[in-house]
């Protein structure tokens, strides 16, 4: 069910910020190589998953009837098309220490463009279906981002643990957004599609691709990097003791997030906090340099 928001007149604005990458560490929560390279695979998913979004809502631009539904889709697309370049430039700083990231990032775009990419050659009826379901699976994927932008928004103990504040920012920014537009993938595929089929069905293929290629991301991230800590290895132990610490979100809160979605009275409004999203986006010095 609906909860009723703090910000239900809010107009999504593209925030065009810049971050210098030139003294980040390799790991950027010290002495937590583990905590750091989980986080690290959002950086690998992002640019090319976000910019999959974009070419797929614009492609719903046509099929849109509710003007106030098209301006918030259309924000979301600006926001996100600045998303995947803020992340863009977590990877040239990747590559430049030497982290050979291309064999996987090349994986991930094999995924967005040809996997899920367009298909020209079906016919006009199955391109409409076609299109509405890779929407629903964006709106799966907007679940679970923001879950985590809740989540990074409340993690005062990667603060405590020392994490670079400029990584921070960039992820508390992102996190933001994300809860700030948290509702317009699912609005959206309620306006083309209500049915409960169509909602759930590419959930379940979100939440199964999605974990493994974090899995996947995580051992690769683990295995090439080129300073490891001594007795540090891609595994469940080091991941759970670094959730224990508040470096990593809890996955009985995550599987508890997942199942809410399958709840047939489910809206995404029920996730995160619009006024902290708002709070942060006006403390954020990313942000507020953007502004000025």
């Amino acid at each position: 069910m609906k909860k009723t928001d703090e910000h239900d007149d809010l107009v999504l604005t593209p925030r065009d910020v810049r971050f210098d990458w030139d003294d980040l560490p390799l790991h950027w929560i010290p002495r937590e190589p583990m905590a750091t390279h989980v986080i690290n695979v959002l950086h690998l998913l992002l640019p090319e998953g976000e910019r999959w979004f974009v070419r797929v809502f614009r492609q719903t631009l046509p099929l849109i009837t509710d003007e106030e539904l098209r301006a918030r889709v259309l924000g979301f697309t600006g926001q996100e098309a600045v998303h995947a370049e803020a992340h863009q430039g977590v990877l040239d700083h990747l590559v430049a220490r030497n982290v050979p990231i291309a064999p996987y990032v090349a994986q991930v775009e094999y995924l967005f463009h040809h996997v899920l990419g367009d298909k020209p050659g079906i016919g006009r009826r199955r391109q409409r279906q076609y299109l509405i379901e890779r929407v629903a699976i964006i709106a799966g994927i907007e679940h679970f981002t923001a879950f985590l932008g809740d989540w990074i928004l409340n993690a005062d103990a990667l603060d405590r643990a020392g994490a670079d504040p400029t990584m921070l920012d960039l992820l508390r920014w992102h996190g933001a957004e994300e809860v700030e537009h948290r509702s317009v993938a699912f609005d959206l595929l309620r306006h083309l599609d209500r049915s409960y089929t169509r909602r759930i069905r590419p959930m379940v293929i979100a939440t199964v691709t999605l974990a493994r290629l974090w899995v996947r991301g995580t051992r690769y991230l683990m295995a090439v990097d080129p300073e490891p800590a001594p007795g540090t290895k891609a595994g469940w132990r080091d991941a759970a003791r670094a959730a224990h610490k508040g470096l990593l979100p809890d996955l009985v809160k995550l599987v508890g997030s997942v199942l809410r979605y399958f709840s047939p009275g489910y809206h995404p409004s029920q996730e995160g906090s619009t006024r902290q999203a708002v709070a942060y986006l006006g403390a954020s010095p990313a942000a507020r340099a953007a502004a000025h």
